[in-house]
């Protein structure tokens, strides 16, 4: 064998770069050759950063700042499958990077990435685009992005894909996209639901818990749903409850389950093929909270329709909730109270938890945690409602002292449901009575002061409910519950304001508690609120009017009419039309003015000045018996005896010292005071003169009680002859048992006393203003006590009528007419018509002649009724 001679080898071409080896250990350096034209330089270059990446958030930072983004992004669309593979990889990884991720969204480059996922790349570039669309795909500037450039449909393409990181990364980019309404819509037309229902029999538990959060957002629409039963989804989901090994899915299953649930095409399918109750026994028989939680939820969406409730009433779904009410978990219990609250709306369901389930909500009223006291009082408010039995059955449990505490509560809600159950219960009398004795009303004030307008709404409708006794009223009064509840007149909301005016209504029932409600201002409230025609509602004219009824000098300016129910009671005046929204003068101040050219005021006082209420007071006792008005009278005659009393003859406010003997009795004073009247009316100027002779000082200031002490308590002017009417007529009228002969009597006393009979042809020649202008200059005053006009027309006599018949109990309305025309309006039966078979016909009304001839009684709606009312 021959010796072997070693073969020289060539030198390289002289035009080509000896290979150079390097070995870098700065990141920056490796940047640079990303711009090398080489692609071996290139992909090792990409590798390196690759490495780089994966080290820690630092190095990613570090990348951006040395500006690595920029030529990567150019390397995506490289020739050399190594290099855009690696470029790919970096992306990936970097895209976690939040200052990466809005420096890619400026650089537009999610066309290049979803590039990547074409059928014929890598599945190493499908795993890192994907990753990349992931980490873009969490803000909602790049799903806008990806969704223009096209990216759904490869996205599901490669739910397909045999590689699991793959489907991974598609699924959870998918389950970003398509919490967008658009995508959803998208998703839809590309029929996505079938692979994403594949990725479910996955052996990897992220795949089908993403497969499963995507399903739950999705079949928020009716279309997917559609789709997910078509293609049997709910058997697949059914199967997983089913199997115990895959309970960390249960809860995923069911939030999907709920939504297709809402479909009452699947709710059928689902109770045909028996997965409804296999549901129902699987909620019940779970043993972890958040899965019996996610079915009572999944309960409560679908009860919601009326045919899903039937068919869950008739697999006795009412056992399964009761049962969960008994968890130890407290969000099981909130989500089983929503589904009972939910099937209250079937009616079988309600007398079901008649029997079980309201105690035990009344035990979840009383836990520590505020939301599942909410909840209870939800379903309790549900269970209530129309349901005399339930609202008995609350109540038996012991209830209402729960239910009150609640009302305390810092939860807006549970407040809210509370006071619904109270107003509930309270229709029943019984009940009311019970809830009344616990404090009720002082407990209502926290939330009538509340911020919430469903809770002031709620409020109000409570003291509607329960303030239909004195006792409670008063209560509430005392309380200071009505400052607030006046004050929700003025909310915006309409609910708030129906109620609040319904609540005012039921304790305007109560003249003392209509007084205080007029003086927090509730009328001028109102009457602004009615003038709206946007705001004003029913309520708010019946509880405007109720209030009125307290207030007849303000309904009589307004309205010009009084119904026989509206007793004029001292301190009533008659101030003469006015329009809606001008506010009428109190008394007082009308007194306190000067007498001018305006319409004389008539005042209806029979109280003597030592015993009169302040003006503001209409005393309505006087609709009940006559024994107040009496002794109202003797009271006014025997202080006209009495030593320092006060006496207005000559002028309004003028004290005078009589100094006489003080009366032996009270049949002295009704003699004595009957001797005055017989012997002063002839020359009542006369006697007016001379006792301004008699005495010491005339004053022009009204009635003051306490001259001497720091604060004056006001009294309105007294009337001596109007109290001397009312005894007459209480002695001579009110014994007569015929009420068509009491009418007749007491009109023609009225006409009497204001000048007579008049015939129509003299009508223009009875000179009653100059008589009624000297009283206001005699009174220094607009306001003139009614007994003082001797010679009065139509609306001076239609008022001493419709005064004295209400001192009497003749039931008479007051009119008011054009042109100072008034009437009083009567009804009488027909007595030629009370045999006619049948019963007796209903009352005539009859229109009472003061004037041409006093004591006759005209038919309402003649041509004769027409001509006394009209000109």
């Amino acid at each position: 064998m021959g010796k072997k001679i070693k073969k020289e080898t060539e030198p390289p071409p002289k035009d080509v770069f000896d290979p150079l080896t390097i070995e870098s250990k700065k990141a920056a350096t490796v940047v640079l050759m990303l711009n090398s034209p080489e692609e071996e330089i290139l992909a090792k270059a990409c590798e390196a950063i690759y490495r780089f990446a994966l080290k820690g958030e630092e190095n990613k930072a570090s990348l951006l700042e040395l500006g690595a983004v920029e030529p990567l992004t150019k390397l995506l669309a490289h020739e050399d499958k190594i290099v855009r593979r690696n470029a790919t990889m970096i992306f990936g990884i970097l895209s976690s990077n939040s200052d990466v991720k809005k420096l890619l969204r400026e650089l537009d480059v999610m066309n290049l990435v979803i590039a990547q996922l074409a059928p014929e790349e890598e599945v190493v570039i499908h795993e890192f685009a994907s990753l990349c669309l992931v980490n873009m795909s969490a803000e909602y500037t790049s799903k806008v992005q990806i969704f223009e450039h096209g990216g759904l449909e490869p996205l599901i393409r490669l739910l397909s894909s045999p590689d699991p990181d793959v489907k991974k990364n598609s699924i959870e980019c998918i389950y970003n996209l398509v919490q967008d309404f658009q995508c959803r819509a998208t998703l839809q037309e590309l029929n996505a639901v079938p692979p994403i229902l594949e990725l479910l029999k996955s052996e990897y538990p992220i795949i089908q818990l993403l497969a499963l959060r995507t399903l739950g957002v999705i079949t928020n629409d009716k279309e997917s749903r559609a789709m997910l039963r078509d293609n049997q989804g709910m058997d697949h989901l059914i199967k997983i409850l089913e199997t115990k090994e895959l309970n960390d899915l249960h809860i995923e299953v069911l939030s999907v389950i709920a939504n297709c649930l809402e479909d009452m095409d699947t709710m059928v399918l689902i109770q045909q093929t028996g997965g409804l109750k296999k549901l129902l026994a699987f909620a019940e028989n779970s043993t972890i909270p958040d899965i019996q939680k996610n079915a009572a939820k999944a309960i409560t969406k679908a009860a919601y329709n009326p045919e899903s409730r039937k068919l869950f009433h008739e697999q006795e779904v009412e056992k399964c909730l009761v049962a969960l009410l008994g968890s130890e978990s407290d969000g099981t219990k909130i989500a089983a109270s929503q589904a009972i609250s939910a099937m209250c709306e079937n009616p079988g369901s309600k007398e079901f938890f008649n029997y079980q389930g309201i105690p035990q909500l009344i035990q979840l009223l009383k836990s520590d945690n505020e939301e599942v006291r909410e909840a209870a009082a939800l379903a309790l408010a549900n269970l209530t409602t129309c349901n005399p039995a339930n609202a008995n059955a609350a109540a038996e449990a012991d209830g209402i002292d729960p239910l009150i505490s609640i009302l305390s509560n810092k939860r807006d809600g549970a407040i809210a449901n509370a006071a619904t159950v109270l107003t509930n219960m309270a229709m029943q009398e019984a009940l009311r009575v019970n809830i009344q004795s616990r404090d009720i009303m002082r407990a209502l004030i926290g939330p009538l002061r509340s911020a919430n307008t469903l809770v002031q709404s709620k409020a109000a409708l409570t003291v509607a409910a329960t303030a239909c006794d004195a006792e409670a009223r008063t209560e509430l009064r005392n309380s200071g519950g009505l400052e607030p509840l006046v004050e929700l007149l003025r909310s915006k909301d309409d609910d708030v304001r129906r109620n609040a005016s319904w609540a005012i209504m039921v304790c305007a029932s109560d003249e003392l508690t209509a007084a205080e409600l007029s003086r927090l201002g509730a009328l001028d409230i109102l009457e602004e609120v009615n003038l709206s025609v946007s705001r004003k509602n029913k309520f708010s004219e019946a509880a405007y009017n109720k209030l009125l009824n307290n207030h007849l000098s303000l309904k009589y300016s307004q309205t010009g009419y009084l119904s026989s129910s509206n007793i004029i009671s001292d301190g009533f005046y008659d101030y003469g039309r006015i329009n809606p929204g001008t506010k009428l003068l109190p008394l007082k101040d009308l007194c306190l003015q000067e007498p001018s050219d305006l319409r004389a005021i008539l005042l209806v006082n029979s109280k003597s000045a030592d015993v009169s209420p302040p003006a503001s007071t209409e005393d309505k006792s006087s609709d009940v018996g006559y024994g107040r008005s009496i002794s109202s009278s003797s009271s006014l005659r025997r202080a006209s005896k009495e030593k320092a009393s006060y006496n207005f003859s000559a002028g309004f406010g003028s004290p005078t010292e009589e100094k006489s003997e003080p009366s032996s009795g009270r049949n002295t004073a009704l003699s004595k005071s009957a001797t005055k009247e017989k012997g002063s009316r002839k020359s009542r100027g006369k006697r007016e003169e001379e006792k301004v002779k008699e005495e010491d000082e005339v004053t022009t200031v009204p009635k003051w009680a306490g001259e001497g002490g720091p604060e004056k308590e006001w009294y309105p002017p007294s009337d001596p002859d109007f109290c001397v009417y009312v005894c007459e007529v209480i002695k001579s009228i009110l014994p007569i048992t015929n009420i068509k002969e009491q009418i007749e009597a007491l009109a023609k006393y009225v006409a009497e006393k204001m000048g007579g009979k008049i015939p129509k042809e003299k009508l223009q020649d009875f000179s009653w203003e100059l008589h009624i202008s000297e009283l206001k200059f005699q009174l220094k005053s607009n306001v003139v006590p009614i007994g003082q006009i001797k010679k009065g027309i139509f609306y001076h006599r239609a008022l001493l009528f419709k005064a004295l018949a209400d001192k009497i109990g003749i039931g008479c309305s007051l009119v008011r007419g054009e042109y100072g025309r008034a009437w009083n309006e009567v009804k009488l039966m027909n007595e030629s018509r009370k045999g006619v078979t049948g019963g007796f016909p209903p009352p005539e009304v009859y229109i009472v002649d003061l004037m041409f001839q006093p004591g006759g009684l005209i038919k309402l709606k003649s041509r004769e009724a027409d001509l006394y009312r009209f000109l």
